[in-house]
């Protein structure tokens, strides 16, 4: 389809992962693309994370059981999953409505629909490495979830069970006399883990500078520091964007903001309920021991990133508003959460402390499509935690969409018109 849309136009408000993947397959269509961005480009949550690209991640975040851990929260600064009491009515409305749906069948409702474009991204992946040479440290080695006690290894086999039979997704089951030999960097004496074969990872700062910059090869405009002020509609449509540069006028709009959606429902005539949930991570030298896979520790929600020249911990889900301070206390706390699992000394300097907003719904289901009152409008966000997984199918997605091509997956569960 490339060159079929010659002449035609595209803004996209956003430059972290989800504006970069959309550009990559707008511009492949033959539309002129510009990339705007209020701060740096992949800055904000496309810098910082782990670097999981996983397909095992079916289950949404609104499983029986998790409104109650939210609300224990409240009382608990040093809860993981925590909920910073504060008055705002759009906060609460939004725990509401995700309270509603912490039950089983949403878990198997939205899981078909995550799975989808979860897989159809994974696929997306492997050509784009195929055909790029990113030096990126993408690897397929799977994802670990680490487990330290017997409870925990029993309590997990039953969630794998179930999505072993639901969604067709199994882990190889490792017992914890077997951790040692199979990642030299765990203690010997957790109870064992389960090993997601089919998931893969990368640097994302890497992926996302080389993405950029072949990007920018091909004619992508991308603008740094560039903040949008207001949107000018008429008749239906957007006709221009006022930024703190410059007016930007187009043929079509992707506003791909992530946490910084909802502030621009009204100018844009639609419902965007997205909540800042804030992640942090802490980057660290490489470390002789350091573990080998990336991995997951779901008692202690900390998450291990081996990179080449480093390693990194990420962790943490506060619904904290626009905070952006980060406490010593979170990163001590990512350090003691990962120190009863690893061999390498936790407590290195920090090459860097980091923070990010998820753009998180209230559903788990992230917001791709064409708005309901502006006919040349498209969101490209909420994709909560999982971002990095699902931009490519992302920004296929919008691609199609803007150029009225089929969609390679049924977009309809991720419509806005949903709100």
């Amino acid at each position: 389809m490339t060159g079929q849309y010659d002449g035609q136009s595209v803004v996209i408000v956003g430059a972290g992962t989800i504006g970069i993947a959309c550009a990559h397959y707008l511009s492949k269509m033959g539309l002129k693309v510009t990339v705007i961005d209020r701060g740096k480009l992949a800055s904000a949550c496309s810098h910082g994370n782990c670097g999981y690209i996983c397909p095992s991640h079916v289950p949404p975040l609104t499983e029986p059981g998790a409104f109650s851990v939210a609300f224990k929260s409240l009382f608990n600064p040093q809860a993981p999953f925590r909920v910073k009491p504060r008055i705002s009515p759009a906060m609460w409305n939004w725990m509401w409505q995700f309270a509603k749906r912490c039950n089983h069948q949403q878990v198997l409702t939205v899981g078909k629909h995550l799975q989808a474009i979860l897989d159809a991204s994974m696929d997306e992946y492997r050509e784009i490495m195929k055909e790029h040479a990113f030096d990126s440290e993408w690897a397929e080695n799977g994802l670990l979830y680490v487990l330290r006690t017997q409870r925990a290894m029993d309590a997990f086999a039953k969630s794998d069970e179930m999505l072993t039979e639901e969604f067709g997704v199994s882990a190889t089951r490792i017992e914890g006399d077997q951790l040692p030999s199979f990642d030299p960097g765990l203690k010997p004496g957790l109870a064992g883990a389960f090993h997601y074969t089919g998931d893969a990872s990368v640097r994302p700062d890497r992926l996302n500078q080389q993405w950029v910059e072949l990007l920018q090869g091909s004619g992508v405009q991308f603008l740094e520091d560039c903040e949008l002020s207001s949107v000018e509609k008429e008749g239906g449509r957007i006709r221009a964007l006022v930024t703190t540069e410059e007016k930007l006028e187009a043929d079509h709009f992707v506003f791909a903001m992530g946490a910084w959606s909802t502030r621009w429902s009204q100018e844009l005539q639609c419902r965007i309920p997205i909540e800042p949930g804030k992640g942090y991570s802490l980057t660290m030298a490489r470390a002789d021991s350091q573990p080998k896979y990336p991995m997951l520790f779901p008692e202690h929600k900390v998450g291990v990133s081996p990179f080449e020249d480093g390693w990194r911990l990420g962790s943490m889900m506060e619904f904290a508003g626009y905070d952006e301070t980060i406490g010593d206390s979170r990163i001590q706390q990512l350090r003691d959460s990962a120190r009863p699992y690893l061999v390498a000394s936790v407590d290195g300097e920090a090459e860097e402390k980091w923070f990010g907003w998820r753009p998180m719904t209230w559903d788990s289901l992230p917001i791709i499509g064409r708005t309901k009152n502006l006919h040349n409008a498209f969101l490209a966000t909420g994709h909560n935690m999982l971002g990095l997984s699902l931009a490519p199918s992302t920004g296929r997605l919008i691609a199609e969409l803007v150029t009225g091509n089929q969609t390679h997956i049924d977009a309809t569960p991720y419509s806005p018109s949903r709100f």
